[in-house]
């Protein structure tokens, strides 16, 4: 195994990463910047009310695209192994 495939290997895995994760860490953060503005206008500072919907949010994305994300992980561990069978 040389330079150039593990490169190409780690480049794949932080790809994978950020697609997979991509989608939850945007949605939250943006729920999280909204309700940090409601609670900065309307002077409410509970700290559930962020966390309760950001977990709702999460909790969301994975049952709508939990299928695709497993897939893509699937798709990724299948290359990991031809890789590992060529050497």
């Amino acid at each position: 195994m040389d330079t150039a495939m593990v490169t190409d290997v780690m480049r794949d895995a932080v790809g994978v990463v950020l697609k997979l994760g991509g989608p939850m860490l945007v949605l939250s953060m943006m729920a999280g910047v909204l309700i940090a503005i409601f609670q900065a206008v309307t002077q409410i500072h509970e700290q559930t009310i962020s966390f309760i919907l950001k977990v709702v949010i999460v909790v969301g994305v994975l049952l709508l695209s939990g299928s695709w994300m497993l897939t893509t992980l699937q798709e990724y561990a299948r290359e990991i192994f031809e890789v590992m069978t060529m050497i």
